[in-house]
């Protein structure tokens, strides 16, 4: 088969590395298509995988709509080049490319509908196949939703995928065993963000002073910091990022995708901004497991609360691992069960007049594996 990846977000490289590699061992042709980041196009060199670049996005809302359009045509040309069978992953344009193709896609999306209004008007109804986290299931409104027992970033994040690199330390400047927190901020200018706010500067210089006499600080954030956040700010590759985050103390900032790595990987994080309470997967990390604390900012003050309880705590570091533990008992290896059940089941119709018979054979040969 050929496939495209569509991606449009660093860490959807690590999502479907694996997913991808394993496709290519089996023979089939992986392309990829990224918006204009560096951190992703790094990413995406390091690993070796062939990808063609998209245009910059836009911030301003006429400029999405005119992008969008833009990244349509361009993904729908590939598509028709390189004779592309499925495409995989959280855009508008590989649902629109499958309505008008013959190509069939597949949308994963563990965001609640109603925090992503457009995407579940537009983008989800119209995708093939639409997977999703079980802490989603029942409040989906398209009823054919593929659950599984899981979250995206165990996809990478997996004890069984994830051995982190002790020598981030010396690369940072940090002894063993040296408590330091990690740091991120957001700019919340997706489509889904009007409305959103995150940690004003006043609140990130307030945590910064709070967190001083505990260790030292790194930050991490989207595009150009403050001035007065200057010191702070990471010098680290960002493929050694997980590991700098898995030897850390705590995390916090108000990322959702960051705090919910820093959860699977028995970080205790906190994040303050104002989707707090309303993404179901964040919300089952949080009360189900005790694994992170969300605050919206006009609730700073619990969150400074919670922050210093947790930095009072002896063997923070040994309690978040036992939580951690709990949590895997209940969740898959995601990488390894979608290889056989979504390419094996729920995509054994579409792919029967469209691939190859080998593959067909493999698909048929193999064994079923409830996604649950």
């Amino acid at each position: 088969m050929n496939i495209l990846i569509d991606i449009g977000h660093p860490a959807h490289v690590h999502y479907y590395r694996n997913l991808a590699i394993e496709l290519e061992k089996k023979g089939h042709r992986v392309l990829w298509t990224v918006k204009e980041i560096d951190i992703a196009k790094r990413l995406l060199d390091f690993y070796g995988f062939k990808y063609i670049v998209l245009p910059k996005k836009s911030d301003s809302i006429f400029g999405k709509i005119w992008k969008q359009l833009l990244f349509d045509l361009i993904i729908f040309k590939i598509c028709i080049q390189k004779k592309i069978d499925l495409a995989i992953g959280s855009s508008v344009s590989i649902v629109h490319v499958s309505k008008i193709s013959r190509v069939k896609s597949i949308v994963f999306d563990d965001d609640d509908d109603d925090v992503q209004p457009l995407v579940t008007k537009y983008v989800n109804p119209y995708a093939d196949y639409l997977l999703s986290p079980e802490a989603l299931k029942g409040k989906r409104k398209r009823k054919d939703t593929i659950y599984y027992s899981g979250y995206h970033e165990l996809a990478y994040l997996h004890p069984k995928r994830f051995k982190p690199d002790i020598n981030v330390l010396a690369e940072a400047g940090i002894l063993p065993d040296t408590p330091y927190f990690v740091m991120r901020f957001n700019v919340f200018k997706a489509h889904h963000d009007k409305g959103i706010s995150g940690l004003s500067l006043n609140q990130k210089l307030q945590l910064i002073e709070i967190l001083k006499p505990y260790g030292k600080i790194f930050i991490t954030t989207e595009r150009e910091i403050e001035p007065q956040l200057k010191q702070y700010q990471i010098k680290i590759s960002p493929l050694k990022m997980h590991s700098l985050m898995y030897f850390s103390t705590m995390f916090l900032g108000d990322s959702q995708t960051m705090t919910s790595e820093a959860a699977v990987l028995g970080v205790p994080s906190l994040r303050c901004n104002s989707f707090a309470g309303r993404i179901s997967y964040l919300e089952e990390e949080e009360h189900k497991y005790k694994l992170t604390y969300a605050f919206k900012p006009e609730n700073f003050s619990e969150m400074i609360f919670k922050l210093k309880e947790l930095l009072e705590i002896k063997d923070l570091k040994a309690e978040w691992e036992k939580r951690k533990i709990n949590m895997l008992k209940d969740k898959i290896d995601f990488r390894e069960k979608l290889n056989f059940q979504v390419f094996n089941t729920h995509l054994q119709k579409c792919v029967q007049y469209l691939t190859p018979v080998n593959y067909i054979n493999y698909l048929l040969g193999q064994k079923k594996i409830d996604l649950a």
